[in-house]
């Protein structure tokens, strides 16, 4: 029996560590994907986009033609409303993808990395405008300091953050769109580049047409590294499917801001982009409301996990005793 617990323990901490190095993986490579785009200079954003559409499906096709698992394709079609769901989740990812390469190569990494900073915030905010959720004074103590953050970034940049609030809030719609499809990681992104795949191709096509494509006139090197979008962004999707099944959601959590962190120190460090104070200032204050948001999230998942842990003594109690835990057995003799 010990031993069998042993085994039972011993395979849960591999467990643990395999989703902890995917999780780092993920969001590592989320976080310096800044590095990667400005390699496929001279291609505009578009351009990048659309070979990132394509190429992503031809991969997740392929990796789908493998493992044989095509029965959510059958029940997706089956229902329209999930399926228009499936379209509104490419669309705002669109966006989403094609203002952050646009930004990274227009010299807006930092202010990139705010808007990833920002999400959990605006995450938030959704589900109350949307799901009419209720949130603990913890989190509209973070809401507050995240908007009072982006008035002093408005002032600091001489108008709003917009590729901060874009990017931020295209992504928080993706997720809360995400979460209504409720379809697996490579599933999710197979039916999402499936929907962007034919306006990817025209328009590749339409580029080739009018000569500005570049995918055929820089090179066998350049044309490789436009391929290679797709594995860029199947790649981080498939480690972050193997941490998510592995690690706990809270985690998962901490994890995230992996990203935007790296996002950050290679705006600075690499590429020299300028932090005025304001700017420090209106980071700061994004960054003390994710330290609070963090501390209520990890203070609500503690007290859940003790108040699971007291039901499975309670439990536990009444199966030995076969009374509710804390009546007597019986009265004295």
């Amino acid at each position: 029996m010990e031993d069998a617990a042993a085994r039972s323990a011993g395979q849960a901490g591999n467990e643990g560590r395999i989703g902890l190095v995917n999780g780092f993986a993920a969001y590592g490579m989320w976080g310096l994907v800044p590095l990667f785009w400005p390699l496929l200079k001279p291609a505009g954003a578009m351009e990048i986009l659309a070979h990132r559409m394509v190429w992503s499906l031809a991969l997740v096709g392929i990796a789908l033609l493998f493992v044989r698992r095509w029965d959510w394709l059958r029940e997706l079609l089956r229902r329209p409303r999930r399926l228009a769901l499936v379209v509104a989740a490419a669309s705002v990812i669109t966006v989403n993808w094609g203002f952050y390469i646009w930004a990274v190569n227009a010299g807006h990494v930092v202010e990139a990395s705010l808007g990833y900073f920002i999400n959990p915030l605006v995450s938030i905010a959704l589900g109350v405008l949307v799901l009419k959720e209720r949130l603990r004074p913890a989190q509209w103590a973070a809401v507050a300091t995240g908007a009072a953050a982006v008035l002093v970034l408005a002032v600091g940049y001489g108008q709003p953050p917009w590729i901060s609030l874009t990017l931020a809030f295209s992504f928080g719609t993706y997720g809360l769109v995400k979460k209504k499809v409720n379809l697996g990681g490579v599933e999710s992104l197979a039916a999402e580049t499936a929907v962007q795949f034919l306006p990817a191709l025209a328009y590749l096509i339409w580029l080739s047409a009018e000569g500005r494509a570049t995918f055929t006139t820089e090179g066998p090197g350049h044309a490789s590294l436009l391929a290679a979008t797709g594995l860029v962004t199947a790649i981080p999707l498939v480690c972050f499917g193997a941490a998510a099944i592995r690690v706990p959601l809270s985690t998962l959590g901490l994890l995230q801001y992996l990203a935007p962190v790296f996002q950050f120190v290679l705006g600075i460090a690499y590429f020299h982009e300028e932090m005025p104070p304001e700017r420090w200032a209106g980071f700061a204050l994004v960054w003390a409301a994710l330290a609070v948001l963090t501390w209520d999230a990890l203070r609500t998942a503690r007290a859940g996990r003790m108040q699971l842990a007291r039901a499975a003594r309670a439990a536990t109690a009444r199966d030995d005793t076969g009374s509710p835990a804390g009546e007597p057995l019986g009265t004295p003799q």
